[in-house]
């Protein structure tokens, strides 16, 4: 592949600007207005199970939190292995939808409620059906992937709020370390071994 020359390196440069500076200010309005962020925390530690779920990128952004809670000792599954047992009550669902309308997610939401086992949500739109049936949310004010409009975010497809779950879940994963007073030494027998 040749060499990048320095009008490709500036593009790459000021994209990497561009995309750092819609996070601090999607992080800098979360920490203003954490809604349920903590309630979060409440959710998936008071769970027997926790289970996540989310589509695309922002599903490949939950599967992330999931080794890291796992890596902390909670019982978690990723939505649709072949291994994900049933959920039932005493669960938590962490599920992220940017719309909060994907037909999936919506549908697990539901069976969710119906056995008795709560919700966290993360998604950009507080009156979605993904939202209501939350017990604990978190809006990230950033663009669906529908929105095209380039004032929420000057990123392709959704890209802003798939980065913002990642670093809401590595936020939860560290505010859970942190309160369970484990070192990085207590967590890494948890680590994979069979790379």
């Amino acid at each position: 592949m040749g060499s990048m020359s320095s009008r490709d390196a500036a593009r790459v440069e000021d994209s990497l600007s561009r995309i750092v500076g819609e996070l601090v200010s999607v992080v800098d309005r979360l920490v203003a207005d954490p809604g349920d962020l903590d309630r979060v925390l409440d959710v998936l530690t008071r769970a027997d199970r926790v289970f996540v779920l989310g589509a695309g990128r922002s599903g490949l952004a939950l599967r992330m939190t999931a080794m890291r809670l796992m890596h902390l000792g909670l019982d978690v599954h990723v939505v649709g292995e072949t291994t994900t047992p049933a959920i039932r009550a005493g669960d938590a669902l962490l599920a992220a939808s940017g719309s909060g309308t994907t037909t999936g997610i919506v549908r697990a939401a539901e069976t969710t409620v119906a056995v008795g086992a709560r919700i966290a949500a993360i998604t950009t739109v507080r009156d979605s059906p993904l939202a209501r049936a939350a017990d604990a949310l978190v809006v990230v004010p950033a663009a669906t992937k529908l929105d095209r409009s380039g004032t929420a975010s000057a990123q392709y497809a959704g890209g802003l709020f798939e980065q913002a779950v990642m670093l809401v879940g590595d936020a939860i994963f560290d505010a859970l370390w942190h309160r369970s007073g484990l070192d990085g030494d207590d967590l890494w027998p948890r680590h994979a071994n069979l790379e």
